[in-house]
This record gives structure tokens, C-alpha cells and sequence, in this order.
């Protein structure tokens, strides 16, 4: 279980000077981000689709919501971290939309896109009098918890400036530059690698196992040597050799994210033949049924292929699969 470092405050003492907050999809990340804002003594209004996702931080002192527009009511900065296009479209510029509301004037997308999505999402909110900083993160709910994500910001100077502290309490900020999708295309990229080493890592291990390596020795091998990844020093030791597949997202969101980068790869006339193989794999795995498993399940659909199964000793003699 993830902790977090919250101080109890019965009475917050917030000053009028900072901006009241509002923040919508508190998910698997949206949740530990307003979690951190909330325990940095924020006035945080919040919203979901999901009222149990609201429970929890109502009890730390957050106020609900019954709407994108309500939370734009009473935030100056609206924040969203949301899972789909569809979602954050309906959320900005829908009928009960934040640029509805009467008293927001900036808007953080703490999500992945695409930059052509946070291009349009910017210039119709700017149509209300709402500037929009682009901001994608990345790190895994771990780092949502810990406040040590990767923030790569773009969107005017002035205002990234602005909003920098709150971006701070989130992780690392990154500075992409003055277009609002700037920071998609460098989420995009990371998601692309991030992706990528999942896939071939999974290859390698099956592989290693049908030969009949012993996975933690693998392990111990690969992080010592050069072929240590994202997967190697976190996924693997954690969620994979453990058969606990619970790193925090979705097989849909990479497949999502890596259907975007080759999009915007497409569109700049970069020919992405790696990239696109492993997409492949990816979506294969989600018409397989895996749309909704974690990431780090995408290795059962390669074991399925092989007749084997990569269980770490943490996991043997525990009937998971």
C-alpha cells in the first residue's frame, strides 16, 4: 500500500492570496496529486464520475463537486488528470464544461493527449478567457504519491512561471516551450520508450525461461549489465516476477498514447518502424480481452505464445497466474 505524508489539520489556515483549486479525475494519479495538494494546506475543489473516488478526499478536506462547471465556479486553477480524449473534451469545452465556469482562468492537463488535442483544447478554452498550461506527467502512481513525477510543462512562460510552485508539489517540471503541445509530444516520446521496454523486456524473459534461466538471476543480470531499462529496475521486480501485475495502468492507455505518437510521427514524416511493431503488440493484447489488465500483464499474452510462465521466486509455489 502506498502512504502518504499528510499532516492533520483540523482548522486549514488558508490566506486569500493563493488560488483556490480545483481538480477533476482523481483516479489512479489524478488522486494522490490532489492528495499532495491538499496536504500542502490548497483549497482543492474536486469532481468525478465516480463518487467513491471523492470519499477519500472530501475526508482530507477537499470540497465536491456535482460538476466540471461547479469546480470552475468556485477554482481559479482547475487542474485535470483524465484517462480518455472524450473525457477531457466533454470536461473543457462540454455543456457542463469548465469554460462554463465563472470564475476559473487557468487550466493545468496534468493527462496525455496528443499535442494536436492540446492545441484545440487550448484555443477553445482561450475563447472563454481561459489560458491553458500543458503539462503531462509521468512516473507511475508510486511517483503521483511521492510528488516525484516527470512534469513536462509548455504553454506561455509567464504563466508556467505562475503556476510553477503547484507543479512543483507534483514532481520535477520540464519546460517544453511556449506552444501548448509541446509537452504532449515529449510525454508522447516517453510513453513511446517507456512502452517499448516493457515489450522487449517481456520478449527477453520468456525467452530466457523457455531456455530455463532462472528469471531472478536474469534480473539480477540485466540490471548489472547494459541492457537495465525502466521495466528491469521497476515493472519486472515489482509487478512482473511477483505475478502481481499492479503497477497502476492500463494496457488501453499505452495502446491510447502509442496510437498518438505515431500519429504525430506520421504528421512530422518521421518513420517510426520500431515504434510501430510495438504498437502492434500492444493492441493485440487489448483485442485479446486486455484492454483493462494492467501493464505489466502484457507478458502473459507472450508466456500464452511460448507454453511458459516467468514466476519469479516471490510468486512460486503461490497458485497466480
Amino acid at each position: 500500500m502506498i502512504g502518504y505524508a499528510l499532516r492533520k489539520k483540523p482548522a486549514p489556515n488558508r490566506t486569500e492570496s493563493r488560488p483556490r483549486l480545483g481538480f477533476i479525475g482523481v483516479g489512479k494519479m489524478g488522486g494522490p496529486i490532489a492528495r499532495r495538494l491538499l496536504a500542502d494546506d490548497h483549497d482543492v475543489t474536486v469532481y468525478d464520475v465516480r463518487s467513491a473516488a471523492l470519499r477519500p478526499l472530501v475526508k482530507l478536506g477537499a470540497r465536491a463537486a456535482r460538476s466540471p462547471r461547479e469546480v470552475a465556479a468556485r477554482a481559479d486553477i482547475v487542474c485535470t488528470c483524465l484517462p480518455t480524449l472524450e473525457a477531457i473534451r466533454a470536461v473543457t469545452l462540454g455543456a457542463t464544461g469548465i469554460c462554463h465556469g465563472r470564475r476559473v482562468r487557468v487550466y493545468i492537463d496534468l493527462s496525455t493527449t496528443g499535442p494536436r488535442f492540446a492545441r484545440e483544447i487550448a484555443a477553445g478554452l482561450a475563447r472563454h478567457g481561459i489560458a491553458m498550461v500543458d503539462a503531462p506527467v509521468s512516473g507511475g502512481v508510486a511517483g503521483a504519491a511521492a510528488g516525484t513525477l516527470a512534469v513536462m510543462a509548455s504553454g506561455d512562460a509567464r504563466l508556467v512561471r505562475r503556476v510553477r510552485p503547484l507543479l512543483d508539489i507534483v514532481g520535477k517540471v520540464f519546460y517544453l516551450g511556449r506552444t501548448p503541445g509541446q509537452g504532449q509530444t515529449m510525454k508522447l516520446i516517453n510513453n513511446l520508450l517507456s512502452a517499448a521496454a516493457l515489450a522487449i523486456t517481456s520478449e527477453g524473459f520468456v525467452m530466457g525461461v523457455k531456455a530455463g534461466l532462472d528469471p531472478d538471476v536474469m534480473l539480477d543480470a540485466i540490471n548489472a549489465g547494459s541492457g537495465r531499462n525502466s521495466a528491469t529496475l521497476e515493472k519486472f521486480p515489482r509487478s512482473v516476477l511477483t505475478r502481481r501485475f499492479d503497477f497502476g495502468a492500463d494496457i488501453a492507455i499505452f495502446e491510447k498514447d502509442l496510437k498518438l505518437c505515431l500519429e504525430e510521427a506520421a504528421r512530422l514524416g518521421v518513420t517510426m518502424w520500431t515504434g510501430t511493431t510495438v504498437r502492434e503488440l500492444w493492441a493485440h493484447a487489448s483485442r485479446l480481452g486486455g484492454a483493462r489488465r494492467d501493464i505489466t500483464a502484457l507478458i502473459t499474452y507472450l508466456e500464452d505464445w511460448a507454453g511458459v510462465k516467468v514466476i519469479g521466486k516471490a510468486a512460486r509455489g503461490k497458485a497466480r497466474a
